[in-house]
């Protein structure tokens, strides 16, 4: 875990970084335009660490809603979906199924 976060504190610094490099670039830029652009490279990093943390969440089976039986693990997917900041994400995502009516299950997104 501690790797993970001294990851993030680089990731920050390098962000921080790269404003100052774009702020150089740009030195008629308004506090908005700054403001802008840097919110862009924080939804970047944000879904990065959103897929992340989901991905380490470990997914029991759990119980069909239907009969109760313990669900039984059928595989995994891809899932893509879109962050509240618009950033495309792709999530491994583990589906199962009840063993006696068939029902099948995967997590929401």
């Amino acid at each position: 875990m501690s790797e993970e976060r001294a990851d993030l504190r680089t990731r920050l610094a390098d962000l921080e970084a790269e404003m100052h490099g774009w702020s150089s670039a740009h030195p008629d830029a308004t506090l908005e335009a700054i403001e802008r652009d840097m919110d862009r490279r924080l939804r970047a990093l944000r879904a990065e660490v959103l897929v992340s943390v989901v991905g380490a969440q470990e997914q029991a089976p759990g119980t069909c809603p239907d009969c109760g039986v313990p669900l039984v693990r059928r595989g995994s997917r891809v899932r893509s979906l879109r962050t509240d900041g618009d950033q495309p994400i792709a999530l491994n995502r583990s589906y199962a199924s009840c063993p006696v009516c068939g029902h099948g299950l995967f997590p929401p997104g």
